[in-house]
């Protein structure tokens, strides 16, 4: 194999290709597409094996399929394949009541646990934090508003979870861990809400829990682990106080060791490498500006061959059963690496892509076709922080700017500019619509998110 392959991706009907140093790989979009399509149906059924072995879990199983979804065709398509907004019920008279599949946000709602206030893993399933946060990212992209009493009811109840040392539990049985305080501040975020929390106290707490090594753990004095690593910046990055990682080139240090000789990445020391660490480690490291120090294309070449090129869907590994959860974070992994995963921008044209925080009415800008060989790319922002963080980013190496005004991007437009929104949020699509051109679904947009889309909290209440 000469180790300047050549990598062909499969688009939605566009090709598209790339020199790099990994072996020939195919991105299989459409397998992708129709895998999530049949899980979907399976996940629903109690009768299926994996129906059976996602009940506990089911709220998540729903989110990781529909972010999965939206990465891969636009927002329109992943409604109507999952049934987002619609119930579904056959046609033939004899089926009876059990046979009616209710639209995915009506499931969702049916998940709302009153006791607690917060959401649970399926129907009838205590509230907990895990669930709540993917039931709120689920209403956010399905652009769907909650009522004002159950969003302070799910406020109310992350508010109850928080600990006298800034820590979060789960539930009500006590549990801590960092990944709950991750939840809970970006679950208020969503909201609008993160003044209803100690919030310093937690930043506190969550610096509390870096290691020697640089890492994170689940709490104070434990084994530093990638998904603590990722929880714990991420709760950072939405609490602003990114400056509170100490050594950053040290916690760099410790994820670019996780790279293994077959390209892929380990939560830890001495463990095989797994697909969902793509995700979980790359975008820590874009985050911190520490990205180039593994091999990119090593990494892409692991994730493309955990593909399962017959049924489509992306394992944990090469060679083992494909699962919903690896094939999500799988194609966001690629997303970090460059890869085109969406049908969506096979143009050659200059691109622009924008996106608006819905709040302050400012749009930022970053021109990056140079950077990114022609397609390009944004990062959400609501401060200037965030804005300088964007202009220091490898990927965002190119001029950035600030527009004011619907004004100013209209005279973009017409500088030739193609102008698109970066993310696949349909709120973005009708805020934006009178001067964008399409969507760009599949770029990184802003590292502290568990996914893209996640970023449109105004969404969610009436009142706002």
């Amino acid at each position: 194999m000469d180790e300047n392959a050549v990598v062909t991706l499969d688009i939605g009907g566009c090709t598209t290709t790339t020199t790099t140093t990994a072996p020939t790989s195919l991105f299989y979009h459409g397998r992708h597409v129709q895998y999530i399509e049949k899980l979907s149906v399976a996940l629903n059924s109690t009768k299926s094996y994996e129906g059976a072995v996602t009940e506990h879990l089911r709220m998540s199983g729903i989110y990781w399929t529909y972010a999965a979804l939206s990465l891969l065709v636009s927002p329109g398509q992943a409604d109507s394949i999952l049934g987002v907004h619609c119930c579904s019920r056959p046609s033939n008279d004899e089926k009876t009541d059990q046979d009616y599949r209710p639209s995915i946000v009506e499931w969702v709602y049916r998940c709302f646990d009153e006791r607690s206030g917060g959401f649970g893993g399926n129907i009838g399933h205590d509230g907990h934090l895990l669930y709540t946060l993917s039931a709120v990212q689920i209403l956010a992209m399905a652009n769907t508003e909650i009522s004002q009493e159950k969003r302070e009811a799910v406020i109310q109840f992350v508010i109850s979870l928080q600990q006298q040392d800034g820590s979060f539990s789960g539930d009500q049985w006590g549990e801590i861990d960092t990944r709950f305080t991750y939840c809970a501040l970006c679950t208020l975020s969503l909201l609008k809400a993160l003044d209803r929390v100690d919030v310093s106290q937690a930043v506190e707490y969550i610096a509390s829990c870096q290691n020697l090594d640089g890492g994170f753990g689940s709490m104070k004095g434990a084994e530093s682990h990638a998904g603590q690593v990722f929880c714990c910046v991420g709760a950072l990055s939405i609490a602003k106080s990114l400056h509170k990682i100490k050594h950053p080139d040290l916690l760099g240090w410790w994820l670019a060791e996780r790279q293994v000789d077959s390209g892929g990445l380990n939560g830890r020391p001495e463990k095989q490498a797994d697909v969902c660490y793509s995700w979980w480690i790359l975008s820590v490291m874009t985050i911190i500006g520490r990205v180039d120090w593994i091999s990119k294309d090593k990494l892409a070449s692991f994730i493309a061959k955990a593909q399962d090129p017959e049924d489509g869907g992306i394992a944990d590994r090469p060679e083992d059963m494909p699962d919903v959860f690896h094939t999500f974070f799988g194609i966001a992994g690629l997303s970090l690496l460059d890869v085109e995963v969406s049908h969506i921008g096979c143009s050659s044209k200059r691109q622009l892509a924008i996106v608006s925080n819905g709040i302050n009415g400012k749009f930022v800008v970053a021109d990056v076709a140079k950077a990114t060989k022609d397609c390009g790319c944004i990062l959400h922002t609501t401060s200037d922080a965030l804005a300088s963080q964007c202009r220091a980013m490898p990927i965002l190496a190119a001029q950035v700017n600030e527009i004011q005004s619907t004004e100013e991007a209209h005279a973009r437009k017409k500088e030739g500019v193609t102008i698109a929104i970066g993310g696949s949020h349909r709120g973005y699509t009708e805020f934006l619509a009178p001067f964008t051109d399409g969507i760009i679904a599949n770029q990184f947009l802003h590292g502290f998110w568990l996914f893209p889309v996640m970023m449109s909290a105004d969404l969610l209440s009436k009142d706002t």
